[in-house]
């Protein structure tokens, strides 16, 4: 499913920008297991045939998330961070109800991100 990294060539420009984002689950609540884990890697499919955002690599831990982006330059990394972030609580919290009542009906994701580099 993820690729590697190759240059992303358009009409005047190529480019290769890469971003490691890691985000944690609200109040670092342990949320990923292999369900959410399936909803997040088919969202994230689905997020690279609509945008220009290409996922390399996802790992996942009890709490938290690493994105492994290539993107290009039109796009800002909160452009980025926003559209993955609200389209994968989107799914998780249509698809596993049982995640939003572990989370007090709030939000998926933490306020802050962890890292980005």
């Amino acid at each position: 499913m993820f690729q590697d990294s190759k240059y992303i060539h358009k009409s005047h420009n190529v480019s290769v920008l890469l971003y490691q984002v890691v985000c944690a689950a609200k109040y670092r609540h342990i949320v990923f297991n292999n369900e959410v884990d399936k909803i997040l890697s088919s969202t994230c499919e689905q997020i690279e045939l609509r945008y220009e955002i290409k996922f390399l690599e996802i790992g996942t831990d009890a709490d938290h998330v690493h994105f492994l982006i290539q993107s290009v330059p039109t796009y800002s990394i909160t452009k980025i961070v926003r559209t993955i972030k609200s389209l994968v609580a989107r799914e998780v919290f249509k698809e596993c109800p049982e995640v939003k009542k572990q989370l007090w009906g709030g939000d998926f994701w933490g306020k802050h991100i962890l890292s980005i580099r």
